[in-house]
């Protein structure tokens, strides 16, 4: 089995773990996935730092998980980065960035969660100037993905 296929079965196993309310259990089976830089395995274990299921509530470790799922095009980790930037959990709070996340979250996605994303995007813009959210789209339509290091070592017993 390859490391990917290995990588998205852990994540399916997590998902439906974190669905059940397994969250101790879907822990265990998303942080090898994220350690490997799977996008998605990282959006949902930050979320579950965020949040503390399952897992110790970690802002830090939240957003540097974010961040590794939103560099490489993930919208949910982008979105949710987006959101650490507009409350200043776990990172600086900046408004600009925010924009910026949110924004490329909405654009990757559709339908209901497209939404969403505009209407926190929308909501974060009403706290910039007009000049802020030029900024904010410009560092959105700059952006490319990436594939990061792996700076986080998480284990969960």
């Amino acid at each position: 089995m390859t490391a990917s296929v290995a990588s998205a079965d852990s994540v399916a196993r997590g998902t439906a773990a974190f669905q059940r309310g397994d969250y101790l259990r879907a822990a265990r089976e998303l942080s090898p996935a994220a350690e490997r830089g799977n996008p998605r395995a990282l959006g949902m274990l930050g979320f579950m730092y965020e949040h503390g299921f399952g897992v110790p509530q970690a802002y830090d470790a939240s957003a540097n998980l974010y961040y590794r799922g939103a560099v490489q095009g993930d919208p949910f980790a982008q979105a949710m980065l987006g959101i650490m930037y507009d409350k200043g959990h776990g990172v600086p709070n900046d408004y600009v960035l925010a924009y910026k996340w949110l924004n490329l979250a909405a654009a990757r996605t559709g339908g209901r969660q497209r939404d969403a994303y505009l209407r926190f995007r929308d909501a974060v813009a009403l706290k910039l100037s007009r000049n802020e959210i030029i900024a904010g789209q410009r560092f959105a339509l700059d952006w490319v993905p990436s594939r990061p290091e792996p700076d986080v070592h998480l284990t969960v017993k």
